[in-house]
Parts: structure tokens; C-alpha cells; sequence
């Protein structure tokens, strides 16, 4: 959700809620005695401040409707049939409870078969063909590129055109229009091999190694029959290696800048804690993902409340631990917490630290709705985000903490890598929650959730994740031109228990900090 610059700043700096005198009977909080600094949210009952509206929280939600309550138990009944093998019942059942998406063409809707021989092609589409080819033989820019460029804007779905188009951009000196023809080709035909290995190849030619990685792992995870899912892994791990082996390269370049960087700061403020910050910061990034993580992950459970009842972090890690086997990076130590807050938010630090907020509990409505926050925080991690951002904003960070107003640049200067590293772990996401089985559109539908509480939502190009009807019709696209399955598993039933014991949770440590706020 939000990304992992701002998230780490935010948690290690804010004040944090005060301890609640009493414990529910089966729900534990493990806390700090930092005590909090911020006005708890009146409740529906009380009569808010002058200064503060009054908002809801999830501790005191209205009751469901009876077409609410209904639908509720459609779904329930829906995923019994599922879990018994019941597949084709169950999904009839989910096709009537869901609405179809909204806003969604029929251009959209409808994929055409992708078309692979030139001899399916119909006779406009061979004269492009035949065209273009001649054009080869005879080497002149022209007359190659204007009929692979109607060829794939008539023919999307004939993969050979889409991949010369972008071998003949490439060759003529124009890599980023190459790129984009690839991209829009992929998104259209993920499951297509050459296609999906053309872009890898194009993404690592540009020293785009991270990138090229995630191409080739996505294509491994989601299509794991596929005769090239070995190769593909074995594409990402060579890529992810390069980039591991560009971003060492990088730090080692940075450290001796960062050391001066410290000894500004002595100068500016007299203290030596810039310049030991500055060496410390380096030598742990020297050390890799794991150990990035697994530091802040220290300071953060020293310093967060944590929910620490049995029932709920089985739950979550039952679900996160599923959707880590699927994700193709096997050497962290994943860990999945739960903060006693009630804003449905959740972050991931590197090397497989992921906290939940007990509201994305307490407002999603599915099984599958958390599994999509969380397949997407976990998609930060597979995908390296937070050592990116922290590798290319180490130096950054340690210049603007000696300057005015420093943190906010150093913010916006995260902000504008992390709106693309959303949209990527939300397609990552969506496709870890489709392999476990999982509605594809659990992500999708908690973003709905998320996009009705942003009523005051900062603009989109200063948002750290793409706006919400943005995201949510993103969501939708990639899920109807992936053809992914809206009509599977849910999980409402234990979800509801689940939430029933979260939102008690936060029902008490709300009254916890009215009784405290009041004497």
C-alpha cells in the first residue's frame, strides 16, 4: 500500500497508541510504554470535537443489511461447495452474487486467440507480412517499419509481427518505442513464451535487470507447466543476479560519498551521529535484503503495538506462508504481524517482514480480499521494491536530514519510483492469490474498499500508489485480459470469525484511549 520509504519513515517516527489497561479474554497486544500523542476518534455515540470530524471506524460499523447478511451467506455456501470439489455449482453461485465489472468495453472484454503461423494471418495481414520481409531483404527503414506497424495495431494477437515489430525499433535505434510495444503486447498475451521472452531480453539489453526479472519469474510462477518455466526461472535468477551485482557496485560507489555526507553534518550540527549513520547504513546494505530488513523489522516490533492472539496471526500466516510458496523467492525468513490499528493499510520491509493492520482485517470481506493485500505487500518483496528504493535513496536520505525540509524531499524523491513498484505488485498480486486459487479479484475488490474511504486522497502523480479508480480499473483490465478467474474461492465464513475478533480487539483499545484521553 504505501511504499516502503515512506512506510519505514512513518512507522519509526510517529507516535505510537498507548497501552490498553485490560486484554480481551482470547486476544493478546504486545506493546511499547511510548505513549501516543494523537486524539483518539470519538465514536458514533459521542459528540466529536470541534477540531476533529467525526469519522467511522471499525469498531463501530453499522450492522449489515439483510440484502448484506444474503448475499454473506450465498458466499459461504458458495465456498462449502468449492472447498468439496463442488467447482462448477460453486461458481454459479458466485456468478450471480458478483456484478460484472463496471466501465469495461467490449475491445477489453474480448481477446482474440493470439495467432502464432503467418499462414493463420487473413490476406491484409500477409501483404503486411510479405511486406515487411521484403522490406528486410533489401534493408530500407520504411518500408520495414510502416507494415509491421499496421500489422500490429490490426493484428494484435499475431505474436511474430509484435516481436520483429520491436527487433526492427530496436535495430533502428529507438529501444524505449521497442519497449512499449513489447509491454502492451505482453499485458495482452501474458502466456504467450516467445513473446514474454523477447521483453526480457529487450528489459536486460537496457540494463533493466530487475525489471527483466520480474518479466521472466511472473511468466515461470503463473504458467508453471509450461514446457519454459524452468528456462524462465532461470532467467530471473541470471537477471536478478545482475542487478544484485549493479546495486553492490552502486553502494560501494556510494560509500565514500555517504562518509562525506556524515562529516557535512558534523559540521552543520556538531553531531557525530551523521557520519556513523552514514557508514553503518552502507555496510548494511553491503550485507543484503535479509539483513536490511531484518534490522528495521527490530526497530519496528520494539517500537509498534502487535497483536499477539494465536487464532488471527495463524490466520494471516496461513495465508501469507500459501502465497510464499508461489512467489519464487525462497531464501528470506517470511513474517507476516498484525498492528492493533484500525486503517486499512499494510506495508513490507525487505527480505520478508510484512505488517498488516488489524482494520485491512476488520474491513475487507473476504479470505481472498486479504490475501490480495497481502500478495501484493508480498510482491514488494519478491520484487526487491524496498531495497531499490532504499538503495537509490541512501544517499538521498543522508544529504536532506541535514537540510530544510529534507524529509519531504527525500519523500517525493521515493514517491516517483514507487508509483510503477505498485502497479507492479498489484499485477504480481493478483497473480499469487489466482495460483492459490483465489478470486483474481480479491485485490481488486479491496482496492474498491480502499477507493471510497480516499475521499480527500492526495492526486494521483504525488500518490505513492496509483488513485483509486485508477487502480481499481487497472485491476479490472488485468484481470480481464489475463482471463483470470473472478468465480473461485472466497472464504467468508473463517474470515468473518477473524474479523469478529479483530474488531473486538479494536473496539477495547479504542475505549481504552477515550478513558485515557478523558481523565
Amino acid at each position: 500500500m504505501l511504499s516502503v520509504g515512506t512506510s519505514i519513515l512513518i512507522i519509526l517516527t510517529q507516535p505510537l497508541a498507548p497501552v490498553p489497561a485490560q486484554e480481551p479474554a482470547t486476544t493478546t497486544i504486545e506493546t511499547t510504554d511510548t505513549p501516543s500523542s494523537e486524539s483518539s476518534k470519538p465514536n458514533q455515540t459521542e459528540k466529536p470535537e470541534a477540531t476533529e470530524p467525526k469519522k467511522p471506524d471499525a469498531a463501530t460499523e453499522t450492522a449489515l443489511t439483510p440484502e448484506e447478511i444474503a448475499r454473506q451467506q450465498k458466499f459461504i455456501a458458495a465456498d462449502k461447495l468449492y472447498l468439496a470439489g463442488n467447482i462448477t455449482e460453486a461458481e454459479k453461485i458466485y456468478r450471480e452474487v458478483k456484478t460484472p465489472f463496471a466501465n469495461m468495453d467490449a475491445a477489453t472484454q474480448e481477446r482474440k486467440t493470439a495467432i502464432l503461423d503467418p499462414t493463420q494471418l487473413s490476406p491484409a495481414g500477409k501483404v503486411y507480412w510479405r511486406e515487411s520481409e521484403a522490406g528486410i531483404a533489401a534493408k530500407l527503414q520504411t518500408r520495414t517499419e510502416v507494415p509491421l506497424k499496421l500489422l500490429v495495431e490490426q493484428y494484435p494477437e499475431f505474436i511474430p509481427g509484435q516481436i520483429r515489430y520491436a527487433e526492427i525499433l530496436k535495430q533502428y535505434n529507438r529501444p524505449k518505442e521497442a519497449l512499449d510495444i513489447l509491454e502492451r503486447a505482453s499485458s495482452l498475451y501474458p502466456d504467450q513464451p516467445e513473446l514474454i521472452k523477447a521483453r526480457v531480453t529487450a528489459l536486460a539489453d537496457e540494463k533493466k535487470w530487475m525489471e527483466a526479472s520480474l518479466a521472466a519469474r511472473q511468466f515461470a510462477l503463473v504458467y508453471p507447466n509450461d514446457p519454459q518455466a524452468e528456462e524462465f526461472t532461470q532467467l530471473a535468477e541470471q537477471n536478478l543476479k545482475r542487478y544484485k551485482a549493479h546495486i553492490r557496485e552502486e553502494i560501494r560507489g556510494n560509500t565514500l560519498a555517504n562518509i562525506i555526507t556524515g562529516a557535512v553534518g558534523y559540521a552543520v550540527t556538531g553531531s557525530l551521529l551523521g557520519p556513523f549513520s552514514a557508514l553503518d547504513s552502507t555496510i548494511l546494505l553491503l550485507q543484503g535484503e535479509g539483513a536490511v530488513g531484518e534490522s528495521v523489522a527490530k526497530q519496528a516490533k520494539q517500537q509498534l503495538p502487535l497483536v499477539k492472539d494465536e487464532e488471527v496471526l495463524a490466520y494471516v500466516n496461513e495465508i501469507g506462508q500459501k502465497l510464499v510458496k508461489v512467489s519464487g523467492r525462497t531464501e528470506f525468513k517470511y513474517e507476516f504481524f498484525v498492528i492493533p490499528e484500525e486503517e486499512l493499510n499494510a506495508f513490507a520491509l525487505p527480505g520478508g517482514k510484512v505488517f498488516i493492520n488489524a482494520g485491512a482485517i476488520a474491513k475487507s470481506n473476504s479470505e481472498a480480499e486479504l490475501a490480495g493485500l497481502i500478495g501484493h505487500e508480498l510482491s514488494h518483496v519478491v520484487l526487491s521494491h524496498g531495497f531499490q528504493l532504499i538503495t537509490q535513496g541512501n544517499l538521498i536520505s543522508n544529504v536532506t536530514q541535514y537540510l530544510p525540509f529534507g524529509g519531504t524531499f527525500g519523500q517525493l524523491f521515493s514517491l516517483s519510483y514507487s508509483r510503477e513498484m505498485e502497479r507492479q505488485a498489484d499485477f504480481l498480486g493478483t497473480r499469487l492469490i489466482v495460483a492459490n486459487g483465489y478470486a483474481a479479484d480479491g485485490l481488486r475488490n479491496l482496492m474498491a474498499t480502499l477507493q471510497k474511504q480516499q475521499k480527500n486522497a492526495p492526486p494521483t502523480w504525488l500518490s505513492s500508489h496509483p488513485g483509486g479508480k485508477e487502480r481499481v480499473s487497472y485491476l479490472e483490465n488485468l484481470i480481464t485480459r489475463g482471463n483470470y478467474n473472478r468465480y473461485s474461492y472466497e472464504g467468508v465464513e473463517r474470515h468473518t470469525a477473524i474479523q469478529a475478533k479483530i474488531k473486538q480487539l479494536l473496539k477495547e483499545k479504542k475505549e481504552q484511549e477515550d478513558k485515557k484521553r478523558r481523565s
